[in-house]
């Protein structure tokens, strides 16, 4: 079964006078007004195999604001959610998208934005396709729906460019 999941970004940034900017870092308070909006939309085609139904339920990561100035990653959660007959077998990898799987980025014409999708809270395992360091999620169904955990993190201090910025990713489910 493939999953086509829609990455859809707008950017919206205000700017602050160079002055006051500046001022606002050297005093060490907070480092400006420029947020960036960051929604993804998820957008499924599913099919199934003969003899078996499994369907996915899909809440989109959605990073809210994102501070161009702040020296924290941006993290966020969505969630998959996979219903297969009890006893069934699945695993669930994820394409790179644009970029690559150790670093998935978005577009916006020419510009980028790096981002990754991992396994755990903890954001230690990329999800991709079992290669290149990257994991696979397995699970095993149980007749209701079991809940996977998307963990999304847009790293830090990435100075973007107002724009809408996207990106495809493809979910697998084998089963």
């Amino acid at each position: 079964m493939r999953v086509l999941i829609s990455l859809k970004f707008r950017v919206c940034r205000t700017f602050q006078p160079a002055r006051s900017a500046a001022a606002s870092t050297f005093a060490g308070k907070s480092k400006g007004n420029a947020l960036v909006a960051w929604l993804i939309s998820l957008a499924f085609a599913l099919t199934a195999q003969q003899g078996h139904a499994c369907t996915l339920n899909v809440t989109g990561v959605n990073f809210g604001n994102y501070d161009v100035f702040s020296n924290a990653a941006l993290d966020s959660t969505g969630n998959i959610d996979v219903n297969c007959p009890s006893g069934v077998g699945y695993s669930m990898t994820l394409t790179a998208g644009g970029g690559t799987h150790t670093q998935r980025v978005m577009g916006s014409g020419a510009r980028r934005l790096n981002y990754n999708l991992y396994t755990a809270a903890n954001r230690a395992v990329v999800w991709g396709d079992a290669t290149s360091s990257t994991a696979r999620v397995n699970g095993t169904g149980i007749g209701v729906s079991v809940n996977h955990g998307v963990y999304g993190r847009i790293p830090a201090l990435q100075n973007v460019h107002v724009g809408s910025y996207s990106d495809i990713i493809i979910v697998e489910l084998t089963f």
